[in-house]
């Protein structure tokens, strides 16, 4: 089975029509455990302008459009995520550019905030990004992102059934790439630990404001049952850093 990239493997039509199906589920993780973070700490949208790397299918470019947003621009690398977003978005004034997130040009100082939903784990250069996403900022612009916990990257070891059930953290801090067999692909993806990323942001001029991790909240939750389970283990780390004026 090739192994592909983050925008090439979502780019397999099968893979593509499972993972859509898969945020179809009730009580999937990114509804019950990423969304509502994510828009805690980007908080109100009104008046600000958005960037999105790796917007997927553009919901969270709709809903800030929908709450006052004054423009929003998504970045996507999947051809087939492209054409998703655009159909989410028809009728707004969002746009979508199809593009991958190390060869795109950054139009600099033109952001308010920056995001990206579970997308940073498949670049190989975070330094290299976050640079750019610091200069495409204005002076005290935000850069808000979530990834897949360091806890769950590390190793995929315990991953045996369709839904797993036991996690394995191993060779932690051998930082660098792993290959995950998720929805019927092979997914190449970077493990970085906490640290890392914490001093990614740090060098590349962002004063960190916030972290988090994704402490399921009950309410959220349709099954009880579902609700335990992810209170095992963190699926998602969310970072959020400003941009400081001078």
């Amino acid at each position: 089975m090739t192994e592909l990239p983050g925008p090439k493997f979502y780019d397999d039509e099968s893979v593509f029509a499972l993972y859509m199906a898969s945020r179809k589920r009730v009580d999937n993780p990114n509804d019950t455990l990423e969304r509502p973070i994510m828009q805690d700490l980007i908080g109100d949208p009104n008046g600000q302008r958005y960037l999105d790397l790796g917007c997927g299918d553009a919901a969270m470019g709709r809903m800030l459009l929908e709450k006052g947003a004054r423009s929003y621009v998504g970045v996507e690398g999947s051809q087939n995520m492209t054409r998703a977003a655009r159909e989410t978005l028809a009728g707004t004034a969002g746009r979508v550019v199809q593009a991958e997130l190390e060869s795109w040009r950054f139009p600099e100082a033109a952001f308010d905030v920056l995001v990206s939903s579970l997308v940073v784990h498949y670049v190989a250069d975070l330094d290299s990004i976050l640079t750019k996403v610091h200069a495409a900022l204005a002076n005290q612009g935000r850069f808000i992102f979530s990834v897949e916990h360091p806890v769950i990257t590390s190793s995929d070891q315990g991953w045996t059934t369709v839904q797993r059930q036991a996690w394995v953290v191993d060779d932690y801090f051998d930082i660098g790439v792993r290959v995950t067999s998720w929805l019927g692909g092979r997914a190449i993806k970077y493990h970085r630990t906490f640290e890392d990323y914490f001093g990614a942001m740090q060098r590349s001029g962002f004063t960190v404001e916030s972290l988090r991790e994704s402490q399921p909240e009950q309410a959220r939750f349709a099954d009880e049952r579902e609700y335990q389970r992810r209170k095992r283990i963190p699926l998602f780390l969310f970072l959020a850093g400003r941009k400081q004026s001078g």
